[in-house]
């Protein structure tokens, strides 16, 4: 797929929306540094959000838990100033467990979509993920009463568009998508040039309809900084496999004149299974970047010389990972 697809944007599944590949990945802005080993101050955080909205993106993704409600506060702030959301723009959060408690009632899950709209200045919510259901369980999530029945409500009553499922273990997202009550999916860290884990939900996802929303094509930063300067994916030390692995990837890359992140970027953005590709930002600077990494010029014949190095298919937050 051709990267100047970033420019006709893509559905996702059947809900009439349609967004960029690219979609800002909102979870820096709640200044969370024992997640990212940064900080993001107030200032900057907003002057990303103003620089996406005034770019050729139109997704940005958010969750009530990132930094307990900093993210959409800020964001909530810049489209107040703004005067409301850009045209055509579409902004998804996530509906999540109580952090302190770990409650994942449909009572929690009714509070959290309360507290999202206040945080972001809204009456309406375009797009809502069940987020991280790995701390809850199957039945609790689908049961009477529960987290979806709460979104249903919701969105019976125009609150909400539109209902997605967000986390981590691959199975278990199979095994949400495979209800047919979730319009989208979102993974994080699973689909990368360094672990592709998720390709069975990928798969299933495309053959159901259900649109692919891929988070940290960097793993978190491995594949953007480099091994050598971030030895770190989904958000933990690297096992030494996988650092080996960046390297060899880099040294690729470097052959090919390519940078890097470029290669990870693409490598997400070009599968025709992905709605869009989820890059976190916490600079205004990144906007513009992220969009020049892109559209970078990758010749074809990379692409099968970086799969040569091999890749992991074990979930990167298991104790098998290697």
């Amino acid at each position: 797929m051709s990267t100047t697809s970033l420019y006709s944007n893509r559905p996702i599944g059947s809900t009439g929306l349609f967004v960029s590949a690219l979609c800002v990945g909102g979870a820096p802005f709640g200044d969370m540094p024992e997640t990212f080993n940064f900080s993001a101050p107030e200032e900057t955080a907003m002057d990303t959000i103003r620089a996406a909205f005034a770019s050729p993106i139109n997704f940005l993704d958010t969750a009530a838990a990132y930094g307990e409600g900093e993210s959409e506060r800020r964001i909530g702030k810049v489209i107040k100033e703004n005067g409301g959301l850009p045209a055509g723009f579409v902004l998804a959060t996530k509906a999540d467990r109580c952090l302190r408690t770990g409650d994942f009632s449909g009572e929690q899950i009714k509070r959290s979509i309360e507290g999202s709209l206040s945080r972001l200045g809204l009456d309406r919510l375009q797009y809502v993920y069940i987020h991280d259901p790995e701390h809850s369980t199957f039945e609790n999530v689908m049961g009477a009463g529960g987290p979806l029945e709460v979104l249903k409500n919701f969105k019976e009553q125009g609150v909400i568009d539109h209902i997605g499922i967000s986390g981590g273990p691959i199975d278990m997202l199979i095994r949400y998508v495979e209800t047919g009550e979730f319009s989208a999916v979102e993974t994080h860290n699973r689909y990368t040039l360094l672990n592709r884990s998720a390709d069975p939900l990928l798969d299933i996802a495309n053959q159901l309809g259900v649109a692919v929303i891929n988070a940290a094509p960097y793993g978190s930063g491995i594949l953007a900084k480099g091994p050598d300067a971030y030895a770190r994916y989904a958000y933990s030390e690297a096992p030494p496999l996988l650092i080996e692995r960046a390297r060899s990837l880099m040294k690729v890359c470097q052959e090919y004149d390519v940078p890097l992140a470029a290669a990870a970027l693409q490598f997400s953005m070009r599968d025709s299974r992905v709605a869009s590709t989820v890059v976190g930002m916490s600079k205004p600077e990144r906007v513009a970047q992220t969009l020049e990494l892109a559209n970078y010029p990758i010749p074809s014949e990379l692409w099968p010389a970086l799969d040569d190095i091999g890749y992991a298919t074990d979930d990167p937050e298991s104790e098998r990972f290697s």
